[in-house]
């Protein structure tokens, strides 16, 4: 399988779709920026790769948001995918020991899996899922929400390390008839894929490995990347909610105001010149960074 991408697949004589991503390039970068536990590194690796999954079947000009919220030593999980360009980005949070291996209920305790779409489209709402934490995976965990709420029969493999995440999406077709058989067979075959051949094999190699004996329809592949949205821009907006009282308080005792972002660690530095073109008005607008992207 290529590095970076998102694999899609249809099975022609069953009422079966499917989709396999692997996260390569993209994956150390986030990891490069950040210091993770292992144990943590893994949790939002498997988290990063159900979003490209999910937001594979999303056809809408948006974000998809994952959060994993716990009360335990993991706090945060986040990964927000751009629906439309395959980019991503994301972010974690913990408190204290994390024990090397917990599952993710030990990990966060009481908790809530967030599931956001955020459309681009004007006037359009965002949708937002709420599940309180279930199953002691990210696989078990979306699963289960997948299958409440877009009630269709579903099966998501995960897997990651400090090198790859990957992950598998198997769907029943909606409003498909067929043999009852298909399905209950296509999720048994897949079920005996094993988390290192998610990370090492070839998506070639894990349909011929799972599916030989049935006809498997494999789109184009579409390339995967890790891309940050912050810019100097939305930091500045985000300053100017904060007050210029606020701002001024805090320049007057650091000199500056250093805010990093959470997701990529850029730094954005405002002096006292930057701080009085901020509060200026509208008319003097702070240029825009742009996005990164690899």
């Amino acid at each position: 399988m290529k590095k970076d991408t998102l694999q899609r697949f249809l099975f022609d004589e069953a009422p079966v779709r499917g989709a396999l991503v692997r996260l390569d390039d993209s994956w150390r970068e986030i990891n490069a920026r950040h210091d993770y536990p292992p144990v943590l590194r893994d949790r939002l690796g498997e988290l990063a790769a159900a979003g490209i999954l999910l937001a594979a079947n999303l056809k809408f000009d948006g974000q998809l948001i994952l959060q994993i919220q716990g009360q335990g030593a993991l706090r945060l999980l986040v990964v927000e995918v751009n629906a439309a360009s395959r980019t991503l980005r994301a972010t974690a949070r913990w408190d204290g020991e994390l024990p090397a291996d917990a599952d993710l209920a030990t990990l966060t305790g009481q908790g809530q899996c967030v599931i956001t779409l955020d459309p681009k489209q004007a006037g359009a709402e965002p949708y937002q899922g709420i599940v309180a934490l279930e199953g002691g995976s990210v696989a078990s965990l979306l699963t289960h929400y997948m299958e409440r709420s877009e009630q269709l029969d579903t099966l998501i493999m995960l897997a990651a390390d400090g090198d790859c995440a990957a992950g598998m999406l198997l769907q029943k077709l909606p409003g498909s008839s067929g043999d009852e058989d298909d399905w209950p067979r296509a999720r048994e075959l897949a079920a005996t894929l094993k988390q290192e051949e998610l990370l090492t094999l070839s998506a070639d190699d894990i349909l011929y490995r799972l599916f030989h004996q049935e006809v498997i329809r494999a789109f184009d592949a579409e390339s995967v990347a890790f891309q940050c949205s912050c810019s100097r821009e939305r930091v500045g907006g985000m300053l100017r909610m904060i007050g210029r009282d606020e701002v001024e308080s805090i320049l007057s005792e650091q000199g500056s105001v250093e805010i990093a972002c959470e997701f990529c660690q850029q730094k954005y530095v405002f002096d006292e010149d930057d701080a009085a073109e901020l509060f200026a008005g509208p008319q003097d607008p702070i240029e825009p960074a742009s996005p990164t992207r690899h």
